[in-house]
């Protein structure tokens, strides 16, 4: 990221709470979903507004953190320290050499002053994704640029959750397969794992990209279960047991064949280096709202490329505002098997910007880079106005 001599002023914050429905119910080892609450964080300044999205959930079980909560934390704590701070005008330390935030003083100045609170990362990183779009835009830089993506492209995988029966988990796969996805991953939980992997993978084939996501959903007691997954030539198990649980994920690493891939217990990037040198994980999801912004995202995917450790870009049923901003990450050196950055049809009708859409020919399966400034993609506001769940909230400085 370049310096730059243009640094807006934040002037007011909204927030946004909106349901947009599913185009089909989405489950997972926590519960079943037929719409996304999403909150939206826009951040005004006086050089133009950026938008954000927070990736929590509607209710805690995924994590500590959900919509409500986070509003609420936002609106008391957040929002007025964010605004106090930047009152007069905010002082923007230089940045240390290498550092990944150099150009976008703003944006990096967010972490800092939002560091009294403890935890609430998710809400953390909505507003620090509006800002950096507020600042990006003010630039005239795509987030691409700023990332320092590499690719123009990038290659989409696609989250399937635990369907009713077998037949339908097949009808629903295929379907992904013909639309030109490069990689399934399959939602797994104790009774809903050998099994459907077996279909799937004899429907794949034996060179299909597969992998499954336990979402915390086993205990150690399953090491030898989990194990026996490793005849399928999977890619990696993603997150089988609980977050805090680094140790089992060692073990299990060592019993298996399998990559283990860690996803809700990497909360930055001290705690994936921690991860990696324990032997607990081989390959790191990064989701930049679990890991309170996309600043921190960039370190984590530095420091797993020091490592040698590749990453990946995961999905939160993002609409296009968290999409396009995913897209931009997973664009970078580091990101070498395909993300959770579906087609904006794999979860909406409509979006709330322009729809992302599977490339064809040579672009099969994958997603084009936005390279307009900032996220790059166009906020509808009429379908904000029309999907509101709650008044929108304003404050100011």
């Amino acid at each position: 990221m370049t310096p730059t001599t243009v640094t807006p002023r934040i002037e007011a914050i909204e927030l946004h709470r909106i349901e947009v429905p599913l185009v089909r119910p989405f489950e997972t080892s926590f519960g079943r979903e037929t719409v996304r609450e999403a909150l939206l964080v826009r951040v005004r300044t006086d050089a133009g507004d950026g938008w954000g999205e927070c990736v929590a959930g509607r209710d805690p079980f995924y994590s500590a953190e959900y919509v409500g909560g986070a509003a609420s934390v936002i609106e008391r704590y957040l929002a007025p320290a964010l605004l106090a701070a930047h009152a007069v005008g905010a002082s923007h330390p230089a940045p240390a050499d290498g550092d990944r935030s150099a150009g976008v003083p703003l944006a990096a100045s967010v972490g800092p002053a939002l560091a009294f609170v403890a935890g609430h990362r998710m809400a953390k990183g909505a507003i620090e994704a509006a800002v950096l779009d507020a600042e990006l835009r003010a630039q005239g830089r795509s987030m691409g640029a700023a990332f320092g993506a590499v690719r123009d492209w990038v290659d989409c995988g696609v989250s399937v959750g635990i369907a009713p029966t077998l037949e339908e988990l097949l009808d629903e796969v295929t379907g992904y397969l013909e639309q030109g996805y490069r990689r399934i991953k399959l939602k797994i939980k104790p009774g809903w794992d050998l099994v459907p992997v077996a279909a799937v993978r004899e429907l794949m084939g034996p060179g299909g990209l597969l992998q499954v996501d336990a979402n915390t959903a086993y205990t150690a007691d399953d090491i030898p279960l989990l194990a026996s997954l490793d005849p399928f030539g999977l890619l990696l198990i993603e997150q089988p047991f609980a977050e805090e649980d680094i140790a089992t994920h060692a073990l299990l690493a060592s019993a298996c064949e399998t990559p283990v891939c860690l996803d809700e217990s990497i909360l930055d990037a001290a705690t994936a280096v921690d991860a990696i040198e324990r032997g607990a994980t081989s390959v790191v999801n990064i989701k930049p709202g679990r890991m309170g912004g996309y600043l921190e995202a960039l370190r984590v995917h530095d420091a797993c490329r020091a490592l040698d450790v590749p990453v990946w870009c995961g999905g939160m049923l993002e609409t296009g505002i968290g999409r396009a901003a995913n897209v931009a990450l997973a664009a970078l050196p580091g990101f070498v098997l395909p993300g959770d950055t579906s087609a904006s049809s794999r979860y909406y009708a409509d979006d709330v910007t322009e729809p992302f859409v599977l490339g064809e020919g040579e672009h099969r399966g994958q997603l084009r880079v936005p390279d307009g400034p900032g996220t790059g993609v166009t906020v509808r506001d009429d379908l904000v106005r029309q999907w509101a769940s709650a008044p929108p909230v304003v404050l100011a400085r």
